[in-house]
């Protein structure tokens, strides 16, 4: 028996091992907002890893965002060490998951086994890559335990609203120096290899004008016609001219190899009054009106140029408009991430793909960001990538779901890449 076939079959008689672990980190529900359960889960894998030979630390981000006494953030750093000198791989999950939304036919808690599936809301972003992992990590060290180096694996808050409880901190801790090897199993199929991502510059969009009576209107300035003047002129110019941006990162969808622009939110005038208010609004030309604004970007572009596309409409405008007043500021940023093909993770994955799968692997970007941003830009590690089980469009949907053969499948690559990085003599 080779040592590929031999560690498969470990894994493959750890099934039902891998659905039972995937069920119960489903059943935690750890929403963000607001950052529920965050120290439950992770004393729950705590409990798991030392009792398989780990050490375990739990880790609260202090002052990071959302952090408080009410919704702290808790991450886990689990390391098993090798018996001789080498590298530390580290494999990384986030364990808070989106809230549920509408349309679900089965618990989005319940982790319901059906037809091969587990269906839950974070089993495909990403619990069951996290689940993956910890079988994967767990086979190879029963059937190689003379490796060399180390292993970890951490469970970490906060990756659906940035990360900053998370990896962020971990990374500003100086956690990823002693770290040369990273795969975060995020969906994004077992087949490919997500090299980085787009970047991302949140900003706010705001207009001013002048109160006055509704009516009369010409007696006040109204800052919403002003926004939008500001969006006729987006959709005039700069929305075409994004479109006509293209790539050479391999982004997937397709459609993303373009630079892209969502208007995240747009108000004006009056706040929205409480929802038991029975009463009218009352007849005031707006003062006030606010956007926000969601632009992805691509490695052939700067933040720099991306916010001067923004200004430069607002400018425009104003050089039209009578009375054109804004201000524009920028909500948070983070720039094009992409590990180079030729990573030792990035030949090591693509290797054991081919080799599980009997195909080549796809090499893709993500359209939006994950916390591979911060162990490059913070934790200045260029050697990490993407790579675990589940489909992407599936993440953040009614009745999400990961398929318990791919997480298997899986589970047998990153078995296979400890083999390849951590040279075990047996």
């Amino acid at each position: 028996m080779t040592l590929q076939t031999a560690l498969s079959s470990r894994i493959d008689g750890k099934r039902d091992d891998l659905i039972a672990l995937t069920q119960e980190l489903v059943r935690i529900p750890t929403l963000n907002p607001p950052g529920e359960n965050y120290r439950e889960i992770c004393e729950y894998l705590e409990l798991r890893l030392k009792a398989r030979g780990f050490t375990c630390d739990l880790i609260r981000a202090h002052g990071t965002p959302g952090d408080s006494e009410k919704y702290p953030r808790w991450n886990i750093v689990a390391r098993f060490e090798g018996k001789r000198a080498g590298d530390c791989v580290h494999f990384n999950s986030h364990t808070d998951v989106v809230e549920v939304g509408a349309g679900w036919t089965t618990n989005p808690f319940g982790g319901e086994l059906k037809d091969g599936k587990i269906y839950g809301r974070g089993t495909c972003d990403m619990k069951g890559g996290l689940a993956a992992s910890i079988i994967a990590v767990e086979a190879f060290i029963e059937q190689h335990p003379d490796f060399a180096g180390s292993i970890e694996i951490s469970g970490t808050a906060d990756e659906e609203t940035g990360g900053y409880g998370g990896v962020a901190y971990l990374a500003e801790q100086g956690h990823y120096k002693n770290v040369q090897h990273v795969i975060i199993p995020e969906p994004l199929q077992k087949d490919r290899i997500c090299l980085g991502h787009r970047g991302v510059w949140w900003a706010e969009i705001e207009t001013h004008g002048e109160i006055a009576h509704g009516s009369m209107p010409f007696l006040g300035d109204c800052a919403v016609r002003h926004m939008g003047a500001v969006m006729h002129e987006m959709e005039e110019s700069l929305f075409p001219a994004l479109a006509n941006k293209k790539t050479a990162m391999p982004v997937v969808p397709v459609g993303a190899r373009s630079s892209t622009m969502n208007i995240n939110s747009l108000h004006g005038g009056q706040v929205e009054p409480e929802a038991d208010f029975t009463g009218l609004p009352s007849a005031c030309v707006p003062d006030h009106a606010k956007m926000i604004i969601d632009r992805r970007y691509l490695m052939e572009e700067s933040k720099v140029e991306v916010e001067g596309e923004v200004r430069a409409v607002l400018e425009k405008v104003k050089s039209e408009r009578e009375n054109f007043r804004y201000d524009l500021s920028e909500i948070w940023s983070v720039e094009p991430t992409m590990a180079p093909k030729d990573s030792p993770v990035v030949t090591s994955v693509a290797k054991a793909i081919e080799d599980v799968l009997g195909k080549e692997a796809e090499y893709v970007v993500s359209p939006g960001t994950y916390d591979q941003k911060h162990i490059d830009r913070i934790g200045k590690l260029q050697n990490c990538i993407a790579y675990g089980p589940g489909l992407l469009e599936l993440a953040h949907k009614p009745d999400e779901y990961v398929g318990v053969d791919d997480m298997l499948d899986s589970a047998k690559v990153m078995a296979l890449v400890l083999v390849d990085l951590l040279n075990p003599r047996d």
